[in-house]
């Protein structure tokens, strides 16, 4: 279980440790089956059935979830009622024995065919490598535009390049994975969440291409609600990681308003106003609000530094 393995896709050779793929599910018993049996089928492919385990979250499934999962080979964890996307992923990263992990969704999007290049880029040096999904890829029209903005806004927070800020489909180092369960929210962003917070704390990022197929079954996202929680988390995690991207802006736009308000009053009533005296007073506890909050997350960041 715990011995390295090497195996090839084509021509590419792949280290391997021990590996646990993860399926958070909810109601899935329509795809479940297949997935599970296709990802044993690739771990065959690639001689890991003895070091890897598939292990599915039932997130308190109202159908058939468990059995249909449990009788295709699958390992389960259970919870009592739905705590969500995030709960059942922390659950599995709690409860998997790999030293990777590999997340998929459970509804058939993912191909397991795409596992040895996910772990191919992982052994190159990287700590977590995402599944970037092409165009064509994307359920609506609607949801590919939202998710290039997610993507534009977090590469602009953290500095890197962000090809797929929302994707489900993704390897990662257990132990660098596990740091970060005590920032995952229980719903749909534990992507957003993980990957902001891998670049934050100076790991590396890698995206590989890929395409997701159509799903099986009912989606349990909301887009607008989802969507609006999603740019939430966004400026949550900005403010949390690169908060004087957050104060700054604000910081200077206040000050820019004080000054044309000044120039203002100065030409119509030769005087300083008190809505200038606000305006400056404002910039300036923004700004320094916005380094207090660099100097605490340098602090919390400094044993992972």
């Amino acid at each position: 279980m715990g011995s390295s393995r090497t195996f090839q896709k084509g021509a590419i050779p792949v280290i391997h440790m021990h590996l646990s793929i993860i399926l958070p599910a909810k109601n899935e018993a329509a795809a479940i089956g297949a997935t599970v049996e296709k990802i044993h089928a690739q771990l065959a492919l690639m001689g890991l059935q003895a070091v890897a385990e598939v292990l599915v979250v039932n997130d308190g499934s109202t159908d058939d979830t468990a059995a249909v999962a449990q009788a295709a080979g699958a390992r389960l964890v259970h919870h009592p009622y739905s705590k969500g996307n995030g709960a059942a992923i922390k659950t599995g990263a709690r409860a998997a024995q790999g030293d990777v992990l590999v997340f998929m969704d459970a509804d058939g999007q993912h191909d397991p065919a795409d596992i040895p290049r996910l772990l191919n880029e992982l052994n190159q040096g990287n700590d977590m490598v995402v599944g970037a999904r092409q165009k064509g890829s994307q359920a609506s029209v609607g949801r590919g535009l939202a998710n290039g903005l997610y993507n534009r806004l977090a590469s602009w927070m953290t500095g890197h390049k962000v090809e797929d800020l929302t994707s489900g489909f993704r390897a990662v180092r257990a132990d660098k994975f596990r740091e970060f369960l005590y920032l995952l929210p229980n719903g749909f962003s534990y992507p957003t969440t993980s990957t902001m917070a891998f670049f934050r704390a100076g790991y590396s990022v890698a995206y590989i291409p890929i395409h997701a197929a159509k799903r099986i079954g009912k989606s349990h996202i909301r887009l607008l609600r989802d969507g609006t929680r999603f740019l939430l988390i966004i400026f949550k995690i900005g403010t949390l990681f690169s908060p004087l991207k957050i104060f700054a802006p604000v910081a200077l736009l206040m000050f820019l308003l004080a000054t044309g308000w000044y120039g203002w009053t100065f030409i119509t009533m030769h005087k300083f106003t008190n809505m200038s005296a606000l305006l400056y007073t404002g910039s300036v506890i923004t700004f320094m609000m916005g380094l207090i909050s660099e100097q605490i997350t340098a602090l919390m960041y400094k044993d992972g530094s």
